[in-house]
């Protein structure tokens, strides 16, 4: 089962890719649903906040009508940063899936582990390393492109 919403999220990271973005994607299901999708947008709009989670909490919150995810599972292809993961506590999302870990960057499992806060009044189950191989060969891939490409 995550593995088909996950490749839903891989589908939005190639989205993502395409137009020049570094490809992480996500999904928002709620009732066995995809409600939510989100892909990195951050060079295309100059705006630091629109990373493909933001994207996709804000897209679930006007379905729901509401802030309050808590129906809501999360689908993303790289381990959330920092301000991913404050959003998903502000939201309430009960549960998140990534694929790919962020050892620079990732505030679930390898920086810290924000989502796992005792002194926050949420927190977030995790299950990590969904299509981890396709999640990390999408942004392996792009990164080589991109230096090859730098270095002409």
């Amino acid at each position: 089962m995550h593995e088909a919403f996950m490749a839903s999220a891989v589908e939005e990271a190639e989205k993502a890719r395409e137009i020049g973005e570094v490809p992480i994607g996500a999904v928002i299901v709620r009732d066995g649903r995809v409600i939510a999708r989100g892909h990195n947008l951050r060079e295309t709009s100059q705006n630091p906040l629109t990373h493909a989670e933001m994207i996709a909490i804000e897209q679930a919150s006007a379905v729901v009508g509401s802030w309050r995810l808590e129906a809501c599972t999360l689908y993303v292809t790289l381990e959330p940063c920092a301000m991913c993961s404050g959003a998903i506590v502000m939201s309430r999302i009960p549960h998140v899936v990534y694929g790919a870990r962020d050892p620079k960057g990732g505030t679930v499992d390898s920086l810290m582990r924000l989502l796992d806060e005792p002194r926050f009044n949420h927190r977030a189950e995790v299950t990590s390393g969904v299509l981890e191989d396709t999640c990390s060969g999408l942004l392996t891939s792009f990164f080589k492109n991109l230096r090859k490409k730098h270095k002409k």
